[in-house]
């Protein structure tokens, strides 16, 4: 009898034991997931992307239109205020247009460029967070399996028990009628 609690007791500690380690890789590979994408490798950029996206963040701040506004504000006023041989862009300021267009003409791809970039990192980061997702349920489905093969490991342990219990309580039975 002893010999059988022991058995089972033996078993259970193998189980728990096993557990324990398959807790603890998985915890270590979700350390090393969250390592990841905590630290994601440094993006290496050429020349041309470092000035697009300079451009597209200078040209889409607070910055840049204060500062146009101003240049553009004292573009009008010297040319309208200025002696007429001092001015050199009278209105309908034809220079200044032409001066837009040509800013606008190289700022437009400039920026559309960068944002074709920011579009892509994005597209993968989204890739990421799907097969993040994906990992995540595979991981549940995994511990629904382990659960279900505990709880079957359980029932067969507990029924082994029950039959133990029951020829014991036969034994006693037959003793108990013998005397």
């Amino acid at each position: 009898m002893d010999k059988d609690i022991n058995k089972l007791l033996t078993s259970e500690a193998e189980k728990l034991a096993k557990l324990q380690k398959i807790v603890q890789q998985a915890i270590a590979e979700e350390k090393l997931i969250v390592e990841n994408l905590l630290h994601q490798p440094e993006e290496t950029l050429t020349w041309g992307q470092r000035i697009s996206d300079s451009v597209a963040d200078f040209g889409g701040s607070w910055k840049f239109i204060i500062s146009f506004t101003v240049i553009l504000t004292g573009w009008i006023l010297f040319n309208t205020l200025a002696p007429n041989r001092d001015d050199f862009d009278p209105y309908p300021f034809i220079l200044m247009n032409l001066v837009l267009s040509t800013i606008a003409a190289f700022q437009a791809p400039i920026i559309m460029m960068s944002q074709n970039r920011k579009e892509q990192k994005d597209r993968k980061r989204t890739e990421n967070n799907h097969l993040i997702n994906l990992k995540a349920e595979l991981e549940v489905r995994s511990l629904h399996q382990k659960v279900d093969l505990l709880l079957e490991e359980q029932i067969q342990i507990l029924f082994e028990i029950q039959t133990q219990q029951l020829v014991i309580l036969k034994n006693i039975e037959t003793k108990l009628e013998e005397k």
